[in-house]
This record gives structure tokens, C-alpha cells and sequence, in this order.
């Protein structure tokens, strides 16, 4: 009895020592609130195909790659779109045939061109939010891009930008996001779908639990809309322990698009 008791004394801690190892490393604790406002901290991302088309969408083989196979394939998606189709105006939807006949060389990501607001939060690759007192940073891979978001500059760009300039605001809890002076060559989409310089985008970030974020973006163009449209889709906090952003400079990737012409001057000499 004596020598059961020591026995069970003596391997109780190291059992409690292994379970709690095999648990992994203890997660921080997260705090759910920052001076008094929701947690926005954290590598969000959009799971859905709003990145090749906003509107309704089949799946499309690409005949220009065929060498790729079902590889290069566009998935089909559903609209994110309020209402499911985007209001352009005649003149604008013709653009927007012709930006599709030209994809893929004509897409400025294709070129690693800033991709713009709203299409860089919903690229298919995940962002970082930083956010402590006053403004907030979001921070995205592609083509090394960012933006602050201004809680209290309210000034004007002197020019027009591929990213514009983000002001933002508290709606109670609700991060709300106004995007300004973009110069209008993004596009919003790899299905052609664009707007023009005077394009404004307002954005509503609103978290659902400490993991799931509701995102609403609105944008105002009378040039290229007949009226204001709304998209709409969740985005989603990685949880894992390594999750972190990893570098995409896409210049070098761009070269033999954009220089296409010099290379083939170059080939040509060399064969002379």
C-alpha cells in the first residue's frame, strides 16, 4: 500500500509534465479588445475565387497555357457581388470585354502592379493587420504592398496612387475604411473588371469571433457605374502557431512581359 502511494506520488507530476508537452507549446493568451476597440491584429485571408472573378463564374481552361493542363485552370465561384452583377454603365462594360480579351498580359498583376483597393484583400494571398493606438497598418505579399489606414490625417494626395490613400473611422465596432485617389489603371479583378480614378471604396471590417471577420467593401465611380454596388464575404484569422507573411517581390517574374519587345532585340543580335 506504502509503496503504491510514493509510486503514484512520485509519477503524477511527470504525467501531468507529458500531457501538458504533448499539448504543444502554451498559445498567448489573445486579448479580445485594444483600447477599448475589437482585436484586429492577426494574417487574415478570403477563401473564395473573388480574386479571378467578382461576378458569378464556370470553370474555364486557359488555351494560351495549355501546357499546364487542368493546373491552369479557372475554379468556378459564386458573385460576391450584392445583387450579383456589377452596374457598369455601356462604355464601361465594353472596357470591361476588352480587359478580359486581354488577360492575361493586359491584368496589371500580371505585370506586379500594386493591386489596389478592395482587389488586394481579397488576392489569394493573405494579409497582416497591425493595429495598436491610432492608425493601423495592413501589410500584403504581393508586389511588397501596404497601406495605413489614417485614424486622424485627413489630408489629400497631391497625385493619384495605385493604392490611394485610407482613411478610417470607428462605427462603434465597426473599422470603417474610405480609399481615395487611386489612379484608376487597377483592375479589380482577372476577369477585367475596373474602375477609374474616381473611384471611391469604402470598407467595413467587422469581426464575428476573435477568428471570423465580416468585410464589406462599396464603391462609388459615376464614370464607370450607373450606381454604387456592394461586395460581401467573410475573412478568415490563420490560427496556425507559424503563420506568417512571406515575401512575394514579383519584378523579376514581370520582366520577360513587360520587356518582351528588348528581349527579342537582344535574341536577335546574338543569332547575328
Amino acid at each position: 500500500m506504502r509503496a503504491a502511494i510514493v509510486l503514484t506520488t512520485i509519477s503524477a507530476p511527470g504525467a501531468q509534465a507529458q500531457q501538458a508537452a504533448s499539448k504543444g507549446p502554451a498559445t498567448p493568451e489573445r486579448p479580445a479588445r485594444i483600447n477599448g476597440r475589437p482585436n484586429f491584429n492577426g494574417v487574415w485571408q478570403a477563401l473564395n475565387t473573388a480574386y479571378w472573378n467578382l461576378e458569378d463564374h464556370s470553370a474555364e481552361g486557359l488555351k494560351d497555357i495549355w501546357q499546364l493542363g487542368a493546373i491552369a485552370a479557372i475554379p468556378a465561384g459564386q458573385s460576391v457581388v450584392r445583387g450579383r452583377t456589377i452596374p457598369y454603365t455601356p462604355e464601361a462594360l465594353a472596357k470591361r470585354n476588352d480587359n478580359r480579351a486581354k488577360w492575361p498580359a493586359a491584368d496589371p498583376e500580371a505585370k506586379c502592379y500594386m493591386l489596389g483597393v478592395p482587389r488586394v484583400t481579397y488576392h489569394n494571398m493573405p494579409f497582416q493587420i497591425f493595429q495598436a493606438e491610432g492608425d493601423l497598418l495592413m501589410v500584403y505579399p504581393f508586389a511588397a504592398a501596404n497601406r495605413i489606414i489614417y485614424m486622424s490625417d485627413r489630408s489629400e494626395l497631391p497625385v493619384d496612387s495605385w493604392m490611394g490613400k485610407s482613411d478610417g473611422t470607428w462605427d462603434g465596432d465597426v473599422l470603417v475604411v474610405t480609399t481615395k485617389w487611386q489612379n484608376g489603371q487597377s483592375w479589380l479583378d482577372r476577369a477585367g473588371n475596373h474602375a477609374s480614378n474616381q473611384l471611391t471604396v469604402t470598407e467595413r471590417f467587422r469581426l464575428l469571433s476573435p477568428n471570423h471577420m465580416s468585410y464589406e467593401a462599396s464603391l462609388d465611380d459615376p464614370q464607370t457605374f450607373t450606381r454604387p454596388w456592394t461586395i460581401e464575404m467573410p475573412l478568415y484569422r490563420l490560427i496556425d502557431q507559424q503563420a506568417q507573411l512571406l515575401e512575394h517581390k514579383c519584378v523579376p517574374f514581370a520582366d520577360g512581359l513587360l520587356y518582351q519587345d528588348l528581349l527579342r532585340k537582344d535574341s536577335t543580335k546574338e543569332r547575328r
